[in-house]
């Protein structure tokens, strides 16, 4: 066997039926106990592009479910805001009309301590100052449904080649300069589907694997019976295990990180201790966390038991 840390899902929507937009804060608490039973340590729910209003209150509710401690969940570090700060050109599912410009003002309607990653295009802070204002609140800016090849002030990139403009020989490129970035961390969803297999090796064999973050961005149909799902104003699909809208845009994974460490290592895309440290060990470090909980891994990858430390 081989034995890990707890795995920390730093992108997540929901899951189990469960969406982090619309549940309330006890759904979140049940989400956190099955998260545990995954083999997840830490997981940020992550809070979609809508209204300001609503995003305030998805927040609000997710705070009062961090206050709960269970050592048999998995710890609520923080919430992820993926939104509304991005690029319409780059919204994938995100509704356009709740897109917002990169003010401080707007952002201190939902400024709060439990937002800990900010997703936003980087190219649209115009003024220089809302990253600026952001790290000084210690919460990492990650470069995602953007445009923009300036990574300088970001500390990470959201599902690399996912709503970004893509690799491009002649013009700069979000998708390039994280590649070429050997600072930044870089989120990736190896489920297969949002990223091929070739471009996961090609990925894997130019960023050092200390610097990747493997999400699920699992949606609320990840690992539920339901066949479909309204999420972000619209209805998606799960269509063999490829989550879609009904243009066949592609939305979140169907899959959680236990399930895409078996995907990877069982295609020798990565080693299980490469993949465990892209899931885990760069994870834990990278938000400062600890594990609450040891993996013990069977030889076909699969999680074998969960021991509570």
């Amino acid at each position: 066997m081989y034995i890990s840390q707890g795995l920390v899902e730093q992108h997540i929507h929901g899951a189990f039926g469960i969406d982090f937009m619309t549940c309330s804060n006890d759904a979140i608490i049940e989400a956190a106990r099955k998260l545990h039973s995954c083999g997840v340590t830490a997981f940020f729910p992550t809070v979609m592009t809508d209204d300001i209003a609503k995003i305030k209150q998805r927040i609000s509710v997710i705070k009062k479910a961090m206050s709960v401690k269970d050592n048999k969940s998995a710890q609520i570090a923080g919430i992820h805001l993926e939104g509304p700060f991005i690029n319409p050109e780059k919204s994938g599912i995100h509704q356009k009309e709740y897109i917002q410009p990169l003010d401080i003002d707007i952002f201190k309607n939902i400024e709060d301590d439990a937002v800990k990653i900010v997703t936003l295009a980087p190219e649209l802070d115009k003024k220089g100052n809302f990253i600026d204002y952001l790290r000084a609140k210690n919460i990492k800016v990650s470069a995602g449904h953007c445009l923009g090849a300036d990574l300088s002030k970001v500390c990470q990139i959201t599902h690399l080649y996912n709503a970004m403009a893509g690799f491009n020989h002649r013009t700069p490129s979000t998708v390039v300069s994280a590649l070429t970035c050997n600072e930044i961390y870089t989120e990736i969803i190896a489920d297969s589907k949002h990223v091929s297999d070739d471009v996961l090796k090609i990925t894997f064999k130019q960023k050092p694997i200390e610097k990747i973050l493997l999400i699920s961005d699992a949606l609320p149909l990840a690992h539920s019976d339901k066949t479909e799902h309204i999420f972000a104003g619209q209805t998606i699909y799960n269509k063999n295990g490829n989550l879609v809208n009904e243009q066949g845009t592609i939305a979140g994974s169907s899959m959680l990180l236990c399930d895409i460490i078996k995907n990877i290592t069982d295609k020798k895309l990565l080693t299980i201790e490469e993949a465990l440290k892209a899931a885990s060990y760069n994870q834990l470090n990278y938000h400062g966390l600890t594990s609450n909980i040891k993996i013990y891994w069977n030889a076909k990858n699969e999680i074998e038991e969960i021991v509570n430390c």
